[in-house]
């Protein structure tokens, strides 16, 4: 089994992304062949600062390692040193369709009322995902529900490549989905119904990893609530999105179920709970903190793991390119 997945390099991981991602990724490589990359290639579908996105990498890779990735067990690096990733998107070009990418729900998200406006890159983006998993033979992909649509496309376009030039063998694999069955979606603190994100203007609608302790707890006892207290079971947080939200934390920090949450904090009130989750979370997140703060700074430590990691993701990704641009009769 090999899994591949990727972040993009925005700055500033927080809750969400840690418990609806990073802690698989940590869990994985001990359980499977593991490539993480930061997506800085796919930063270049938006309009960005070109020093900040140098700075952001950094910064997310120290994050990651801080986390708990072990650049000795899993591959760790960033698209731009593997050329193959932008390579093999473009041989891919030729196979995916206009009408399958016209499909695809995050662009129309993306580019708003301005489709016109928006970059061509934000429009192929998913066949640049594509390749990267694809590049690799990945058998599985950790995804969120947001994200599944994107997966499934990448399967279309190695289904047909593997139809219409593999002469009967099979040039990729067609990868799984891994969708983790809790905390893969965490909300805002501020809003239920939104996602954590680390594009809400409002610091408060997020925990990030960077957070010291008096700054977690003064987020968590201002997240908003409701006035009624905890139900007993799961079935009671049905229309309280703020209040499931808070309980989903808790018990994914405590690895328990919601249930038996709710059966130690069941017809407490918020006042109580808050402070309790807050110690939970600190807890957790102390030992990352210190160690992202140690390392955050150590460019030449960072880019070593980041061009290490990269050696041998090229050496992993060189035999697939070889066979797709044969298969295709291009002679290099």
């Amino acid at each position: 089994m090999r899994v591949v997945s990727g972040i993009q390099p925005t700055g500033n991981l927080h809750l969400g992304n840690y418990l609806g991602a990073i802690r698989n990724w940590v869990k994985m490589q001990d359980e499977m062949e593991s490539l993480y990359f930061l997506a800085d290639l796919h930063a270049l579908s938006m309009p960005h600062n070109p020093a900040e996105l140098t700075a952001n990498t950094r910064e997310m890779a120290a994050a990651l390692i801080a986390c708990g990735l072990d650049i000795n067990k899993a591959i760790l690096f960033n698209q731009a040193q593997v050329p193959a990733h932008a390579e093999l998107q473009w041989l891919l070009n030729g196979t995916a369709r206009m009408g399958w990418l016209n499909r695809m729900t995050q662009f129309k998200d993306k580019s708003g009322k301005n489709r016109e406006g928006a970059s061509i890159a934000l429009f192929t983006y998913p066949v640049l995902q594509a390749a990267d998993v694809l590049l690799y033979q990945a058998t599985h992909v950790p995804v969120g529900e947001d994200q599944k649509q994107h997966l499934e496309l990448a399967r279309d376009i190695a289904q047909k490549f593997n139809n219409d030039y593999g002469n009967g063998t099979e040039i990729f694999t067609l990868p799984d989905p891994i969708i983790p069955k809790a905390t893969a979606r965490i909300m805002s603190l501020r809003d239920g119904s939104a996602k954590m994100s680390k594009s809400d203007p409002s610091d408060m609608s997020r925990i990030n990893l960077s957070d010291d302790a008096d700054t977690i707890l003064s987020k968590i006892k201002k997240a908003k609530t409701d006035p009624e207290p905890l139900p007993s079971d799961a079935a009671g947080l049905e229309g309280r999105p703020e209040a499931q939200n808070l309980i989903g934390i808790y018990a994914a920090f405590a690895e328990e179920s919601v249930d038996a949450t709710l059966g130690r904090f069941g017809g407490q009130g918020f006042g109580a709970f808050k402070p309790a989750l807050a110690e939970l979370v600190i807890e957790n997140f102390r030992p990352i903190s210190e160690r992202f703060t140690a390392l955050k700074d150590d460019h030449e430590q960072i880019d070593a793991a980041l061009a290490k990691g990269a050696a041998k993701a090229r050496e992993l990704a060189a035999p697939t390119l070889i066979a797709s641009y044969a298969a295709l009769g291009l002679l290099r």
